[in-house]
């Protein structure tokens, strides 16, 4: 229309860059695979445009309850200890985020993945994949049902032994908005020699270990631990950095 000046209204969010010395290293001299993988050249930061800052869209009914049991994706039982992990996903001021993609991937209680690279002599499951995934309730409250997986070797350094652990990844509602962590079992005694959990600054490494939680444990049925996921600040879970790719 003549005369008329017309603007856009359409405002994209802008994301807060973290502190470098609050993150994990990229590249860590203990961890070897850091040097293959690490870049050679500072990161870029790109603009955040409007692909970046809208989806992912699961769409109605694609996450059901049963994705979030990995005990009961099979015919039979998966051999083991059943575990439950549970605990809620809350930003910087302690408050709940609702409705947020987290997905688990695991190995067996033998310590071995269903994943054809993983060939170490541990027998696989038939009845445990070691995949789950779960939407956070409107107060951010997520939990599995699953075994508690077993530690395994891996060719990092002398008699190197991942201690147990759960990978876990969230998607919030952009496609940049994903973060990837592991969570790890209390009194670990495989801790001291494992350079992925000392490559975490020491104050935050508590951070990156569940609570046993005897008041959730179920009697004759599972054992119960407690994380909690902390997106930013100063009690922020350490995340594994998107220019480190996902780890062993």
């Amino acid at each position: 229309m003549t005369g008329t000046t017309i603007r856009s209204e359409l405002h994209l969010p802008r994301y807060l860059r973290e502190d470098d010395a609050h993150r994990t290293p990229v590249a860590f001299e203990g961890y070897r695979s850091t040097g293959l993988r690490a870049p050679l050249r500072a990161p870029v930061d790109l603009p955040h445009r409007l692909t970046e800052v809208t989806g992912p869209l699961l769409g109605e009914g694609r996450v059901t309850a049963a994705d979030a049991d990995l005990t009961r994706q099979h015919d039979g039982e998966p051999q083991g200890q059943r575990i439950i992990v549970h605990g809620r996903v809350l930003d910087s001021g302690g408050k709940p985020v609702p409705h947020t993609l987290v997905e688990v991937w695991q190995a067996n209680a033998g310590g071995r993945y269903r994943h054809v690279v993983d060939n170490w002599p541990s027998p696989l499951d038939p009845n445990f994949t070691g995949l789950g995934r779960t939407l956070t309730d409107g107060e951010g409250r997520y939990e599995f049902t699953t075994i508690r997986p077993g530690a395994y070797p891996w060719g990092n350094h002398d008699n190197a032994w991942r201690p147990a652990h759960i990978h876990f990844s969230l998607f919030g509602t952009a496609f940049t908005q994903r973060l990837v962590t592991q969570m790890y079992f209390p009194d670990d005694p495989l801790f001291f020699q494992d350079p992925i959990f000392n490559a975490i600054p020491e104050a935050a490494r508590p951070l990156a270990i569940s609570r046993f939680d005897y008041e959730r444990t179920v009697p004759n049925w599972a054992l119960a631990f407690e994380w909690d996921i902390v997106l930013r600040g100063k009690d922020q879970t350490p995340f594994e950095t998107e220019d480190d790719g996902d780890i062993a």
